[in-house]
């Protein structure tokens, strides 16, 4: 489109997205030739191409941490841009992923030429997004991953100014940006005069920047709702090992990940990023953890922000993992289609899943070996304290869960290259290579 074509000209001309990129906000771009994509690049003005992103996560699996870090993120870049009299067509969350913990701009096409006087056409969308789900988390405790993914455009406002507290209306960012925005949402008035007057009124660009600069303000201040700690968020400090078990399970970890060198490995049930953070100083070049747990999540993330480190740490359950979703259920990638790594590691989860959520056995394993070719897996036998403890809260009806019946299942799917014995209950890891 020769108008489209236009904003990209005006953008980079501009210097914005050298500099942008040269700050980390923004993904890398070049001009390939449209060759590369044969027909589909047929009537394309131009092809872009971006570097990679080492695993592609969405918002409903982003903890509260890593949900924040994007919003501030999505406003920094706006400021940015607005310096430079360029302005973004919306305020999705889609268009930030992740290299490690820092949030990565990846819709350059997004950016546009701003028009004097106009409004944040995208101010709506960003509140639905980002500012409503965190606000979910901050004042009610609840995090936002369930409902984020059942609802992929996010929580709107009419939905969570039912929810907030009415003494959140004393606060004038909740005031302005949720419920003045459910009333203008609920408001019948949409007459082709009120659609006119709407038109016909501007905002200063001054305006525009203050909006901007306020919400990053207050979001940079919200946390989660302090409360209990989350169910396993201290299980590094509160398990049954002591601390020679300890050792033993973090050495054969390390020999594994150092000679596995794995580009992309898989943490499955990382809890804080222990393991994550032992193999990639064991060699592994990137690591994604998953765990269900809001606080050992966000532990993990602002560890690995910190840290600085190739480690993003994304909410599973590993019972009903994310599907494929949004139009012709192609937009957003299910867990399967993406869990695709070199590498994984399964440390105390066979027995959550086999035990507690009485899943068959050897399909546990299945899943586990399906997400790359070798990995380390641990078997917990009933005897440990951590299985007692479930048990505690039901029948025992799990006649076919001890080491043999793991064993045997192993063998149809992968080789077991080692195992080790890592606790006095008999905590066993087994490394293997899938067949």
């Amino acid at each position: 489109m020769p108008v489209a074509m236009e904003d990209f000209d005006y953008v980079r001309s501009s210097g914005l997205v050298d500099d942008l990129v040269a700050a980390g906000l923004l993904i890398g771009e070049s001009r390939a030739d449209k060759a590369l994509l044969g027909e589909k690049g047929a009537d394309a003005a131009l092809v872009l191409e971006h570097p990679r992103v080492p695993f592609v996560s969405y918002p409903y699996e982003w903890s509260f941490a890593a949900l924040k870090a994007a919003a501030l993120l999505h406003l920094e870049l706006h400021q940015e841009a607005l310096r430079k009299n360029v302005t973004l067509t919306d305020a999705s969350a889609y268009n930030v992923q992740f290299q490690g913990a820092s949030p990565l701009f990846i819709d350059s096409l997004s950016l546009r030429r701003y028009e004097d006087g106009e409004f944040w056409a995208g101010h709506r969308q960003f509140c639905e997004q980002f500012v409503n789900p965190l606000l979910l988390g901050s004042v009610t405790g609840v995090s936002h991953n369930a409902w984020f993914r059942g609802a992929l455009e996010g929580i709107s406002a009419n939905d969570i100014s039912k929810i907030l507290p009415w003494r959140s209306r004393l606060s004038w960012n909740t005031l302005t940006h949720v419920f003045m925005q459910s009333r203008l949402q609920s408001s019948s008035n949409h007459s082709d005069a009120a659609v006119e007057r709407a038109k016909s009124r501007k905002l200063p660009k001054i305006g525009f920047e203050q909006i901007l600069y306020g919400l990053h303000r207050w979001i940079s201040k919200l946390e989660p709702k302090k409360g209990d700690a989350t169910v396993w968020q201290d299980y590094a400090r509160d398990n049954s090992y002591v601390d020679e078990e300890v050792s033993k399970k973090r050495a054969f970890i390390a020999d594994f990940v150092s000679a596995a060198s794995p580009n992309l490995l898989f943490d499955i049930g990382c809890n804080t990023g222990d393991y994550s953070v032992l193999a990639l100083e064991s060699g592994a070049r990137y690591a994604v953890g998953f765990d269900f747990d809001p606080g050992a999540l966000d532990h993990a993330f602002r560890r690995a922000r910190r840290d600085e480190l190739n480690f993003l740490s994304l909410h599973l359950d590993a019972a009903n993992p994310s599907p494929s979703q949004g139009w012709m259920q192609q937009e957003r990638q299910g867990f399967a289609e993406r869990a695709n790594g070199d590498a994984v590691i399964a440390l105390a989860v066979v027995h959550h899943l086999a035990i507690t959520k009485n899943l068959p056995l050897h399909q546990v394993i299945d899943w586990i070996i399906d997400m790359a070719p070798q990995g380390v897996i641990e078997f917990v036998p009933k005897s440990d304290p951590m299985v007692q403890r479930l048990l505690n809260l039901r029948e025992d009806i799990f006649a076919n869960y001890d080491e043999d019946s793991f064993r045997s299942i192993m063998a149809t799917r992968a080789r077991i290259i080692k195992s080790s014995v890592v606790s006095s209950g008999g905590r066993t890891l087994f490394w293997y290579e899938r067949l």
